[in-house]
């Protein structure tokens, strides 16, 4: 069975949330699957504006009831009474003392995870020696710079084990991330190509065609980088650009994943561009001398053996003419090109992420006709149309399982958000001191011009003329 008590970020306090089903199986590590204890999922912060958006939809599809606690952050009466609530409900269930699993969704802000967590390891933890567990999980950012992020990791290192922490970035959840390691490792056609000599750049792009909408107070805090770059988009970087694990045993993922984030040397200033969109500052939570940016190109540099030269551009924006998440993987020209194809462009593997989701592959065919002439059109898998019976659960609901089954491969490890700190840490100083200046973009645009300008210095070649159409039935 499950139970899920949800906290409900008002002020200081919580409301507690219980959300049930009447049984739980747990894949152990043998392969076998066993009835085990009751389940309990606890959501603090569940007023937020992540946890109507993400958290709950989620849950809904997992549990059915709901039964609320209310009390303080800091109050050790709250958190005795939670303890109790959940207690009682274990015994409902004839669940053994001891022998149930808590799970702690931390939807809050950051400044509050230390004294929550003391709390719940104070008052509302499981016995594990008796088979049960409690996990913790919790939500970006994990910081805002490496200094900040050392300390938070330090504070919550000192009263739960990194098997019990479960950093969540809910891009990992996403069907066509978690389809990346299957493709490049599960096709010999891929083997060969997935290298310097065959690739010439890299863009990982996060766009969106609305503003900050009613977030600018807490956008202006963090800035384009911090929400979106230094962490979901890196998180997808490290999937492209990361070589193939001794296993899938999760450990064995998360460590290719470090040795990649190693192998990134120091951003060069004059290889990223910032924006902001005109009308930013208008948000009455916004200060009118904010220099954070809505808009960011960066270019990271991978110095190994199969990246060195290849560019890696990670390019995130607000206020843009378009909605779209993708990877796009551009290939060299062809050497001694008899059909002059270089004018119709590049071949180019595409992994729209959202919405929409697909893979296809840009391709130089022949024109249909009379004349040998050239055209770009695409090999297309459409998730849409191919997959019309699947069920693709959202990002969430799958991650959120795979806490409950103890699965850590797509969550972030200590190591790991350390080294993707030390790599964006000294731009933000840079930004923060005033250094670097966003360029003003209009709201509807791709964004600044000088972004154009630096994928193209860095070798990209955009494909004009052609457009991807989403294939239909």
């Amino acid at each position: 069975m499950s139970t899920v008590s949800d906290a409900f970020l008002r002020n200081d306090s919580f409301r507690s949330n219980s959300l049930r089903s009447e049984s739980f199986s747990e894949e152990k590590d043998t392969g076998t699957v066993q009835e085990v204890g009751c389940l309990s999922i606890i959501v603090l912060g569940a007023s937020g504006d992540l946890a109507k958006k993400k958290t709950f939809p989620a849950l809904f599809h997992l549990f059915k009831q709901i039964q609320y606690v209310s009390g303080s952050y800091d109050s050790e009466g709250g958190f005795q009474l939670l303890n109790k609530q959940i207690s009682e409900h274990e015994l409902s269930k004839r669940s053994e003392p001891g022998t149930s699993r808590r799970l702690f969704y931390l939807a809050l802000p950051p400044s509050v995870y230390p004294p929550v967590c003391k709390m719940i390891r104070r008052y509302c933890m499981n016995q594990s020696d008796l088979g049960g567990w409690t996990r913790i999980v919790v939500e970006k950012p994990f910081g805002k710079d490496l200094k900040t992020a050392e300390d938070l990791s330090s504070q919550l290192g000192e009263l739960f084990d990194e098997k019990e922490l479960y950093r969540i970035d809910h891009y990992l959840g996403k069907e066509l991330v978690q389809n990346l390691l299957v493709l490049r490792f599960a096709n010999r056609l891929f083997l060969p190509l997935w290298n310097r000599d065959n690739i010439d750049s890299i863009q990982i792009v996060f766009r969106e065609d609305f503003g900050t909408e009613g977030r600018g107070g807490y956008f202006d805090e963090y800035g384009i980088i911090r929400d979106i770059i230094q962490n979901h988009l890196l998180q997808v970087l490290c999937l492209v650009a990361m070589e193939k694990p001794v296993s899938l045993y999760p450990e064995h993922i998360r460590d290719e994943k470090v040795k990649v984030l190693q192998s990134v040397i120091p951003i060069k200033f004059e290889e990223v561009v910032l924006g902001q969109y005109e009308g930013y500052k208008d948000d009455a939570t916004v200060s009118d001398n904010s220099n954070t940016p809505t808009f960011a190109t960066i270019v990271l540099h991978i110095y190994n053996e199969r990246w060195e030269g290849v560019p890696f551009i990670l390019k995130a924006g607000k206020a843009l003419n378009s909605r779209k998440a993708e990877i796009r993987i551009q290939f060299k020209d062809v050497p001694g090109d008899i059909f002059e194809s270089k004018r119709q462009g590049r071949n180019e593997f595409v992994i729209r992420l959202q919405p929409s989701e697909a893979m296809y592959m840009k391709l130089t065919v022949k024109k249909p006709g009379l004349e040998m002439s050239t055209i770009q059109s695409e090999l297309d898998l459409s998730y849409g149309l191919r997959y019309q019976d699947a069920n693709i659960p959202e990002a969430y609901e799958r991650l959120i399982l795979d806490t409950i089954r103890g699965d850590q491969q797509h969550f972030v490890r200590r190591d790991e958000l350390r080294v993707a700190w030390e790599i964006f840490t000294p731009l933000l100083n840079s930004i923060e001191e005033g250094k670097l200046k966003p360029i003003m973009y209009k709201p509807g645009s791709r964004g600044p011009a000088e972004a154009d300008e630096l994928l193209a210095k860095v070798g990209y070649v955009q494909t004009h003329g052609y457009i991807w159409i989403p294939a239909t039935l």
